[in-house]
């Protein structure tokens, strides 16, 4: 049963990337957060409400969701908005790469030879895709798309390490983080005067994000790497070029060779660096 949680949360979040841009064809950035973690939070509520609890270390929460959902999915839609998906997926996925980089001065691990040569390649193939290939000319078509998405990184990174350190249930962390979040973020839409009924398409996909995004995935993947780790881990590997499958056929992108080799060498600099990233 864990390997078959396992399966359904690559192949859930590997189409999540097409979600994403589709979605943004009706909304804006913030408008897809908002009923985004309007749906996790439903989500998250109803499995939470049997078992809860308003104790004092939920207030944690309080800062958590300011980085998520608020920070990081602000963050990271903004990077599709303006990159195509499969650029914005890639550079996005260098994460456990800047998770490695935090881990040293904040967890105080050392990284040894292979380490620094998983981190140079996975950097470099972030170039790669950035640069279309023309790594030598340093040519970007949208800077800041591309700072949005390596941004994302940053903050998902941040966030895992401050995770590691919450010790709730999984379900009760995620509802007080969203409950926080979407308080925050209705807040941000509030005052960017960007609420609005969305069309149903729209509508359609910010649900889906919401459901396999950031809820239900979330629940197979903790089932998974709690059954069997070693396995869920080395499937996750095939979610970013499973994902490049579905952005080409749902979402209609052509597929870059640079964006293919890029992204295999990020695969290839985390695999490298794996020592520092059993946290």
């Amino acid at each position: 049963m864990p390997r078959k949680h396992a399966v359904g949360a690559v192949l859930l979040w590997s189409t999540v990337a097409s979600a994403f841009k589709l979605s943004l064809r009706y909304l804006t950035p913030l408008q897809l957060l908002f009923y985004a973690s309007l749906t996790s939070l439903v989500l998250f509520g109803l499995l939470y409400a049997p078992r809860f609890s308003a104790g004092k270390g939920n207030l944690r929460s309080a800062y958590l969701g300011l980085i998520n959902p608020l920070l990081y999915y602000t963050v990271l839609f903004s990077a599709y908005d303006r990159l195509p998906a499969q650029e914005a997926q890639a550079l996005n996925y260098t994460w456990p790469l800047v998770l490695v980089i935090l881990s040293i001065p904040l967890l105080g691990r050392r990284v040894g030879i292979r380490t620094v040569l998983g981190l140079f390649l996975g950097f470099l193939g972030a170039l790669v895709v950035a640069t279309g290939g023309d790594v030598t000319g340093l040519h970007f078509t949208d800077p800041s798309g591309v700072a949005l998405g390596l941004g994302s990184a940053v903050v998902w990174a941040a966030y895992w390490v401050l995770n590691l350190r919450d010790e709730r249930p999984l379900v009760e962390k995620m509802f007080w983080n969203f409950l926080f979040g979407f308080a925050y973020v209705s807040v941000a839409v509030v005052l960017g005067g960007g609420f609005a009924i969305p069309p149903a398409e729209g509508l359609a996909g910010a649900v889906y994000v919401g459901l396999f995004e950031m809820g239900v995935t979330y629940l197979l993947w903790y089932r998974a790497i709690e059954g069997d780790t070693a396995f869920a881990s080395n499937l996750a590997y095939l979610v970013p070029f499973l994902s490049l499958f579905f952005i080409s056929l749902v979402v209609g992108e052509s597929i870059a060779p640079a964006t293919v080799v890029g992204l295999a060498m990020i695969v290839t600099g985390i695999v490298l660096g794996k020592e520092q990233q059993n946290l």
